[in-house]
């Protein structure tokens, strides 16, 4: 079973032993503080599941507490303990976020049971990302991973086609992971042992095509000062990946299909003709199909290649498979920046779930390495995400809009009113309170106030 850290802070002695011997059970890592801003610095540093701390305290009142953590992680649960209990406290304490408000003296059998639900709802949550990481593991394919049907479909497709190819047409939209499927037939290939070469069709400058697949010999053009070895002879035995073929140039397209029949290439300049052995594969983004009907591609060539076509589905078109690639993600960020980040918070799965992802795979990868990077608790959360999944009114303002008497975005003259609105909801909702209005809605408190300051709207603190 997962193990639960809790923190214990209260500058009574006698009470602090209590807390501990109360709280201290199997499964369940307690540090107990006198002081809360040894307490805090714990916290930061250890980022523990569980806070139960004194209101009142020298220094730093147990509410100043809660502000910092929830500020720092609003995934920790913050149980405040008193023996001034009263009803504005107790309403300000939830607002603020804590978990839970309890008025000393507390029975060890309240405190375990209130407590207790706490740990074991984090001990679920633990097992649920040790789960998820284990599905992640066992969806993986040669560097891909997934679950879905769609994938499924791919993956067996690899496998049959792998041991027998020579060329291959991978389609598919920018970002769906077209060169870790020609990477996964190159290493199920006979050729696997060569060298897997790739390169860009539309990084190349059209008068450099030729050299760059062909080679050239000394003096063959201006600058050429020595032999050059071309891309087909360096894949001898193994594979040329050629991505974007559709940006290649027609007069390349020939040379490259005689190469491909003939399974031998002629240096520029030279009378020479050198015998390859090439598997190819190629990849595009564009409907070649189109292209040949403008006059923008070989036929011939198209057939050649497209003798085994392989299409990379679009992340909306992988139902399921999104909870898995940001599993796989996080942990790819998080062993690459040395940072003990456990997964993504719900309500950040909420904004990623709703994003249409037109850049695929690549753009969600983009994203979570950004958050990873941007992360400072063990969850990734909503502030982490980059802007433009959450600057938008109708994402980051969502979670808030149930609740607001606030019309339909069709029935508004613009998006600003709404997000005007939903904000002045949550200021009324939260007492004018920036840091409770920013919970609400599920957003920073700097985003907040930039929102309040972008719409001329004040609040008292």
């Amino acid at each position: 079973m997962a193990s639960v850290s809790i923190t214990l802070i209260d500058d009574n002695p006698a009470s602090l032993e209590l807390l501990s011997d109360t709280l201290g059970t199997e499964g369940i890592t307690v540090r107990a503080f006198d002081n809360p801003e040894a307490a805090l610095d714990h916290i930061l540093s250890e980022h523990p599941q569980i806070v139960v701390t004194d209101l009142m305290m020298p220094g730093m009142s147990g509410m100043d507490l809660l502000e910092r953590v929830m500020e720092f992680d609003p995934a920790i649960d913050v149980v405040l303990v008193t023996a001034h209990y009263t009803t504005e406290s107790a309403v300000e304490a939830i607002r603020k976020g804590a978990a839970d408000y309890l008025n000393k003296p507390v029975s060890p059998a309240l405190l375990r049971q209130k407590v207790g639900a706490l740990a074991e709802r984090h001990q679920i949550a633990m097992r649920a990302q040790e789960m998820e990481a284990t599905l992640a593991a066992s969806s993986a394919f040669e560097g891909m991973v997934g679950n879905s049907s769609a994938m499924w479909e791919l993956f067996s497709r690899i496998r049959r086609i792998a041991p027998h190819f020579r060329s291959v047409l991978v389609t598919g939209q920018t970002g769906t992971g077209k060169e870790l499927i020609a990477r996964a037939l190159h290493q199920m290939s006979p050729s696997r042992r060569g060298n897997f070469v790739a390169l860009n069709c539309s990084a190349v400058v059209e008068t450099l095509f030729e050299s760059e697949l062909f080679g050239h010999v000394r003096g063959a053009f201006t600058g050429a000062a020595s032999d050059k070895m071309g891309l087909f002879e360096h894949a001898h035995e193994g594979v040329l990946f050629l991505d974007e073929i559709g940006d290649m140039p027609l007069a390349t397209q020939a040379k490259l299909l005689r190469a491909l029949q003939n399974q031998e290439v002629q240096r520029l300049g030279s009378l020479q003709t050198r015998k390859v052995n090439v598997r190819v594969i190629a990849a595009t983004h564009q409907n070649l199909r189109e292209k040949i009907a403008k006059g923008g591609f070989r036929e011939d060539l198209f057939y050649r290649l497209g003798m085994v076509e392989l299409e990379a589905p679009a992340l909306r078109d992988r139902e399921g498979d999104l909870r898995l690639l940001i599993r796989h993600f996080v942990d790819k960020f998080a062993r690459l920046y040395d940072k003990k980040i456990l997964g993504i918070t719900n309500r950040a799965q909420m904004v990623l779930s709703r994003h249409s992802w037109p850049g695929n795979v690549r753009e969600l990868e983009n994203v979570i390495g950004h958050s990873a990077m941007m992360a400072m608790a063990m969850m990734i959360d909503v502030p982490d995400l980059p802007a433009y999944l959450t600057q938008p009114g109708a994402q980051a303002l969502a979670p808030l809009a149930a609740e607001s008497s606030t019309p339909p975005v069709s029935d508004l003259p613009a998006l600003q009113d709404q997000e005007k609105a939903l904000l002045l909801s949550a200021l009324a909702k939260a007492g004018d309170n920036q840091s409770e209005a920013a919970r609400l809605l599920r957003i920073s408190r700097d985003t907040l106030r930039y929102r309040l300051k972008k719409h001329g709207l004040k609040t008292g603190h």
